[in-house]
């Protein structure tokens, strides 16, 4: 993977950025030591992952480059290699294969060692040792090797790990058995040497397949997609090419059936297309001409042809993946205390396990203090530490961007559990964002058609609404305009746009907040210029929560337009859902109070907070922050970006922008507002799921070391206990895969 210029939400300047595969880390005490080494190189930011084996740096060009970073890992006494994609995956098959080949070995000589040194009936003899020990010498040394290499690899740089543990005690254990053997003493170790061994080898290699179905699901997302295209040549004839030859500008041809070979925009064709793997949504959405498409997702009816925009890196699907690997690489906040407990873990149990025999010896019983001493060493291992955090991550985000959530980083996870209060933007996200014209009322005939032709120079969803409109509908023939000439356009934020057509001057906003009460006496509303058919239509419209835009001619109150979203079908359901997490609701737009109202009414929403600039909205957060509230903000826009980035946590709607999704902290690749929940369950899921590894790897060593100290433990039982620690860990992790979403 080529150095990359990675930007971030809270640090807008570019660094370097490296992915690294590192090979030989086996425990917590691994991570700690090559994430230090790499944190002194000046300039430089690295996380690194036990469950990924894999180290995410960010660097400083002008300080440090990747081959500086290789370099250093090496040093530490692992292997280190550039991450290339799907490297993880052939990684963690030839270290499965590694492991079940020792294991394979190993099992069935231990067996006949416990048979020879436990069955009932076989004499305890010289002749018998000699032969427990021969058997299990294999097992020993050729089973046992990467445990043993790895305590060589750390020796030599003044280090030690978990893998010291287990070689000290199982070479302990053999080394005194073949003591005992050659001057005929009759205490012999040897089955505890084999079993731990194999025990052990069990575990990593269990350890190493449930890793591997812990990041299935990032597999399966990287996995997807077309391997080959049909390109459409200009003079319409068609050619099959590899995905990879596909330039921006370049059209294909996507049949049903087909995959869509990479992003891109419709320009001919209409089909209905399955973005079930980006956004989690089972039915399909429609597509013609001018529409986006994503590169991954199924076509599945009519021909359409696609024009390239995005290849490579750049697709949704590789942004969606990296964003996700980099989540993947990051560290909860509470993984901090381990780091720091396993960085003394390895010498704190060596100690001990001195300490142990020592005070056995000095009881008068060196063959019981030697056995506790064992027990101690293999018992105690940090590794179920090192993989709480990442293997929870590696599940829990794994299985968000299945359903269409990409979470950022482990740092949103202890957001989502301090959150009580979700505000919501309004268009787009509560609404489908949609906007049509209900009623219009003109006070002068040619109202319509010049505010349809000053909005047609605006990107505001109510100008295209108000444009499309009149568009539609036309002018009656008596009506009409000449060809409209549109000058000193300009667009008021939050209020609406102005400009001169056809020599007018013309303004269409939002109309007065109060228009007044009627006098139908005089023909007007009291406090207002409004003459009373357009005030009235203002005040139907507002009772409907409708937005009520005002066009003004010259100057003068011309017409009104009454123009309205509509509710998604599932807002409701999703408010409701957000109750039941114990969150606190308001409704931020900028639309007239009322309007607003009627839709936070419709949906359930607690709270509403009307007539917000854009401007605004990120100051509305931040006061709603020192009412003493954490806050998620939910957007989709422009204008919501900085809302977001204010937030306690941000949540962007994927169908909005991408400022608005690169300033989040979660984005829902759908529309759907439910996703909201399922994305605050699921991250407080991940994060509760990382806190029970935590503690039971803390309790497994807290009351496992003193129980093999007091010798109350035997040295196989502990090496299998320690072994199904860090299984029992992974598997923890692993329930996160059936999360069940309430979009269903």
């Amino acid at each position: 993977m080529s150095t990359t210029a990675r930007p971030t939400k809270h640090d807008p300047h570019p660094t370097g950025h490296v992915d690294l595969l590192v090979g030989g880390m086996t425990c917590a005490s691994c991570v700690g030591r090559v994430e230090k080494k790499l944190n002194r190189i000046e300039g430089v930011t690295a996380t690194v992952n036990l469950a990924t084996a894999s180290a995410s740096v960010d660097f400083d060009p002008d300080l440090a480059d990747p081959d500086t970073l290789i370099r250093t890992v090496e040093r530490t006494g692992y292997t280190a290699s550039l991450a290339a994609e799907h490297a993880e995956e052939t990684d963690a098959d030839a270290a499965g294969a590694y492991l079940r080949r020792r294991l394979l070995v190993s099992a069935p000589l231990t067996v006949l060692v416990l048979v020879l040194m436990m069955a009932p009936g076989i004499p305890d003899t010289p002749l018998v040792r000699w032969i427990a020990l021969l058997l299990a010498t294999p097992v020993v040394v050729y089973g046992g090797w990467p445990f043993h290499r790895a305590a060589l690899v750390n020796a030599r740089h003044g280090a030690s790990t978990m893998d010291t543990l287990v070689s000290l005690g199982t070479l302990v254990a053999y080394s005194w058995s073949l003591y005992q053997a050659v001057t005929g003493g009759m205490e012999s170790y040897v089955e505890v040497a084999a079993t731990v061994t194999t025990f052990l080898l069990l575990g990593r290699w269990s350890e190493a397949r449930a890793k591997r179905q812990a990041g299935s699901a990032l597999r399966e997302l990287l996995q997807m997609g077309a391997k080959r295209a049909t390109v459409v040549e200009d003079d319409g004839s068609e050619r099959e090419v590899d995905v990879e030859a596909l330039r921006p500008g370049m059209r294909f041809a996507v049949r049903p059936g087909e995959q869509i070979a990479t992003d891109g925009r419709v320009l001919e064709g209409r089909s209905g297309v399955d973005e079930s793997m980006l956004t989690g949504e089972s039915l399909p959405v429609d597509k013609s001409a001018g529409d986006e498409v994503i590169g991954a997702t199924l076509n599945t009816s009519g021909r359409l042809v696609v024009e390239v925009t995005r290849i490579g890196r750049d697709t949704a699907l590789s942004r969606i993946a990296a964003l996700v690997t980099a989540a993947q690489s990051s560290k909860a906040p509470v993984q901090r205390l381990a780091d720091r407990i396993s960085s003394v873990f390895v010498p704190a149990v060596l100690a001990v396990a001195v300490l142990t025999y020592g005070v056995w010896a000095l009881a008068g019983r060196p063959e019981h203090g030697f056995t506790a001493a064992v027990a101690v060493l293999v018992i105690a291992c940090p590794c179920a530490l090192g993989l709480a955090t990442p293997t929870a991550l590696l599940v829990g985000t794994g299985r968000a961007a299945q359903l269409g959530i990409v979470i950022r980083s482990a740092e949103v996870l202890e957001s989502t559990r301090r959150i009580d209060t979700v505000v919501l933007d309004k268009t787009g996200t509560v609404t489908t964002g949609t906007m049509s014209v209900h009623d219009v009322s003109s006070h002068y005939a040619d109202a319509v058609p010049l505010a349809g032709a000053l909005e047609q120079a605006s990107e505001h969803p109510i100008g295209r609404a108000i444009a499309d409109h009149v568009a539609r509908t036309g002018p009656r023939p008596w009506q009409a305009a000449p060809a409209a000439a549109l000058e000193d356009f300009a667009n008021h934020e939050g209020i609406g746009v102005s400009g001169r057509v056809n020599g007018r001057k013309v303004s269409v906003g939002r109309a007065p907040s109060d228009v007044g009460t009627p006098d139908r006496a005089h023909d007007q509303y009291r406090s207002t210029s409004l003459p009373f058919a357009l005030a009235q239509a203002v005040h139907r419209g507002r009772e409907a929560g409708r937005t009520a835009v005002l066009v003004e001619l010259d100057g003068r109150p011309a017409a009104v337009f009454s123009v309205g979203d509509t509710v998604k079908p599932s807002s409701a359901e999703a408010v409701a859902r957000l109750k039941e997490l114990g969150l606190e609701t308001y409704l931020l737009t900028g639309d007239h109070a009322s309007a607003a109202g009627h839709v936070a009414a419709e949906v359930g929403i607690d709270h509403v907070i009307a007539e917000v600039l854009p401007a605004d909205k990120a100051a509305t957060i931040e006061r709603l922050r020192a009412e003493g509230r954490i806050v998620a903000m939910v957007g989709d826009g422009v204008n919501d970006a900085a809302a977001l980035v204010q937030a306690d946590l941000g949540v962007a709607m994927g169908t909005g922008t991408a400022v608005a999704i690169e300033a989040s902290d979660i984005t829902l690749m759908s529309g759907d507002l439910r996703a909201a929940g399922d994305a605050i369950e699921l991250s407080r899921r991940t994060l509760r799921t990382i806190r029970q590894n935590l503690f039971w790897a803390f309790a497994y060593n807290v009351v496992g070391i003193p129980v093999a100290a007091l010798g109350l433990l035997n040295p196989m039982i502990a090496g299998a206990a320690m072994a199904a620690s860090s299984v029992c860990v992974v598997a923890n992790s692993l329930r996160l895969r059936g999360f069940k979403p309430s979009r269903g």
